[in-house]
């Protein structure tokens, strides 16, 4: 049986994940963190069937229970710290909050194999988003002009989105993308052009209406190649890769990102 916590616990992506994980034979919901809800009893809380407190913080929760896996559903200013402390407490973590840099993911990795835990990291827990990381990574290899359209509702922060980010870092592990015009030779904002994430230019929509979507746009002469993931508005797509995560997770030391590299393993790099 496998002890989490999940740290969102009263967030938008929590009720079908939460529910998954209570019905699951080998999983066991323990422990919740959430600020609005510290004290309250997680079946209060969650209307989940469980056992368990809600805490103020990820720290008091693995303080107070034993726990095998710490799920981070939060936010871009709460995850950093949610995922050390777990990490030094020598619990495995799935992340599935943005607003980690390349730095922090750095970090992570470098803290859990000292402590000999695992975490799993995933821009986008939905499968239908890993296939579209796999697929664009083939393509990749064969095309060398791409840009990334980011997609996400007014209310989120954080740019680019981490399903965006984790695109463009996978596909720099392929090849760097041929520009059409060198950021140094625009004429008029150099902002315009987007935003460059490790070595791919991303261009980040904040509208109503969307949830989190991601776009790439392959170029080549006389024709183009267009891949796009474009989720509902329910948090179901990324309930099955949280629990592969969940189930996973103990089988790894150090990071791992992307869902992909649990469902498909690692792509290959040049």
């Amino acid at each position: 049986m496998t002890n989490v916590c999940f740290a969102g616990v009263t967030g938008w992506t929590a009720p079908p994940i939460l529910a998954a994980i209570q019905a699951s034979p080998d999983l066991r919901l323990v422990a919740g963190v959430s600020r609005s809800a510290a004290g309250r009893s997680l079946a209060e809380a969650t209307g989940v069937d469980a056992h368990g407190q809600v805490h103020g913080t990820v720290a008091g929760a693995l303080g107070a229970t034993a726990v095998d896996v710490l799920v981070d559903y939060t936010s871009a200013t709460a995850v950093r710290d949610n995922v050390r402390a777990a990490v030094d407490a020598g619990v495995h973590v799935v992340v599935g909050s943005s607003g980690l840099t390349a730095d922090d993911y750095a970090d992570l990795d470098e803290r859990a194999r000292s402590r000999g835990v695992g975490v799993v990291a995933a821009g986008n827990f939905s499968m239908m988003a890993a296939v579209l990381l796999r697929a664009a990574a083939m393509a990749a290899e064969h095309i060398d002009q791409w840009e990334i359209l980011d997609y996400a509702g007014e209310e989120k922060p954080d740019v680019p989105s981490g399903t965006s980010r984790e695109l463009a870092e996978t596909l720099a592990r392929v090849r760097s993308p041929r520009s059409a015009v060198p950021v140094e030779e625009l004429h008029g904002p150099v902002e315009a052009r987007g935003a460059e994430v490790a070595g791919t230019r991303v261009h980040s929509l904040r509208l109503a209406g969307f949830v989190v979507t991601t776009e790439i746009v392959f170029a080549g002469s006389g024709e183009r190649l267009v891949m796009r993931h474009d989720p509902g508005p329910t948090p179901a797509p990324y309930v099955d890769g949280t629990l592969l995560a969940i189930r996973r997770v103990g089988d790894v030391v150090g990071l791992r990102r992307g869902l992909g590299s649990l469902r498909f393993g690692d792509p290959p790099e040049r």
